[in-house]
Order: structure tokens, then sequence, then C-alpha cells
């Protein structure tokens, strides 16, 4: 048995007022003041500051109209000979993002492939969804896809197109509905919120 006992923090209000702070934050229609609680104090939650910044870097990126996971997958398709199971986040896999979980990830893929102009090809089968996992044949081909970046796809890994010019946008972060309209999104450079163009 051993005797190292994990250090123990005595948790109080402070901390539920940070926490409770972000939590309501994160749920507000715009992503403002989740942007805003860069300027305070956080060390309370010593992690909270490193998901704060995660979290906006999934919003739309100025220029491309990619999130950071989003990105970092077709930069993984872009080595060559990937399949979808290499381009998701996981322990020991090179993309170390890990904001969202599997089915968030299984939907950003889905959304890269099966829309107007594709940023990638090779996901035939979809859309990732429960009916598609529980058909093995189904989940074995979407498993075994052989995923290419298309020339659109290969100009948006390259910032020189943007992909919700081309493309629908219509997801969630946090309490924020994200549409071609409204589309809040992140300068990366310069750790910079961009409201949507009026």
């Amino acid at each position: 048995m051993s005797d190292w006992q994990p250090s123990s923090i005595k948790i109080l209000n402070d901390h539920f007022e940070i926490a409770s702070l972000a939590w309501q934050a994160y749920r507000q229609p715009t992503p403002q003041d989740w942007f805003n609680l860069l300027g305070r104090d956080l060390s309370l939650l010593p992690l909270l500051r490193r998901a704060v910044l995660e979290l906006l870097e999934e919003l739309p990126m100025l220029g491309t109209g990619i999130g950071a996971t989003e990105m970092r997958m077709l930069e993984l398709i872009s080595a060559g000979d990937a399949n979808p199971s290499d381009v998701y986040p996981g322990h020991r896999k090179p993309n170390k993002r890990r904001v969202f979980d599997y089915w968030e990830v299984g939907h950003l893929l889905d959304g890269l492939a099966h829309c107007p102009a594709p940023a990638m090809s090779g996901l035939d089968e979809g859309p990732f969804a429960d009916d598609m996992h529980c058909d093995p044949d189904r989940f074995d081909r979407y498993r075994r896809g052989k995923l290419n970046l298309t020339e659109f796809g290969r100009a948006v890994l390259a910032r020189t197109e943007d992909f919700s010019r081309r493309n629908p946008i219509r997801r969630w972060w946090g309490g924020t509905k994200l549409t071609n309209d409204c589309l809040w999104q992140w300068d990366t450079a310069n750790h910079a919120l961009i409201r949507p163009q009026a």
C-alpha cells in the first residue's frame, strides 16, 4: 500500500463564484462574456484560463471559417494516407485537441465532407450517428475510408479560402448559435474576438 496521498484543496466560496461565472459566461448568446474571462484573475481554478483559450480557438478562425480542431484534422489529412480514426483526438494520437468529445468530432468531420464545397473527400459513410455505429458494415466502411483534401480544402488549410463563405454554418458554441449571418470569429494571431459583420 502506498503512503502517497493526493493533495487536497479546501473548496471556498471564491472557487464556486469563479466556476459559476464561467458557466454563466459559456451559456450566453454571444461569446463576449466568455472572452472577458481572460481579463479576470482565474488562478483559483488553474486550468480554467487554458480552457477559455482552447474553447475560443474552436470559434471559426478569421480567414478560414473553421475552428482549431477542424484545422488540425485538415493538417493531418494533408499528410496523406489518413482514415477517420487517424484524425480523431486521443491518447497517443497526433491530434492533441481535446475540446470536443467523440460524437462532436464526428459531426465536425461530417461537416467538412458533406457540404456544398467539401474540404475533404473519402468520407463515404455517414452521417455520424447511432444508426451508422449499429451497422457493422457501414461502420467498417466509415473507419476504412481514405481521406484526402479537396482543392478547396487545401486552400482553406493554406488560409487562402474561407470555408464559411462557400458553406452553411449552423452549430452551437456554448449558448451561441453560429450561423453565416451571425458568425463570431477568433483572431488567433491577436487573441481577439471578432464580432459578426453587420
